[in-house]
């Protein structure tokens, strides 16, 4: 293993994520009242958690089509208001549903 590499790696991965953390705190001394501002940065955990989570989602079973079933069916109990978990293990049944349903007529 290449130990000095690894670690260099990690160093950097830290400073390019603690950077974006840090920058704000030391340079705003100010509450920020800028409604506009105030809505982008509610939201944006929330978009780049979706940029990050849906490719992986398209893609983490065996077909496309499971997976838009599983995706559809998490949609749809999140619309309901159903929480995390249920969200989670309905998604996770439609998938395998589906699946099993594909594998007999396919």
């Amino acid at each position: 293993m290449n130990y000095p590499r690894i670690f260099t790696g990690i160093f950097i991965m830290a400073l390019v994520t603690y950077i974006p953390r840090m920058v704000p705190l030391v340079f705003m001394k100010r509450k920020i009242e800028n409604r506009f501002v105030k809505s982008f940065l509610q939201y944006v955990p929330y978009a780049v958690l979706a940029a990050m989570t849906f490719p992986d989602i398209l893609f983490a079973t065996s077909s496309i089509a499971s997976a838009a079933i599983g995706l559809l069916a998490a949609l749809a109990l999140a619309y309901l208001g159903r929480g995390l978990l249920t969200v989670a293990l309905g998604s996770t049944a439609a998938v395998f549903l589906a699946e099993q349903v594909m594998r007999l007529f396919l």
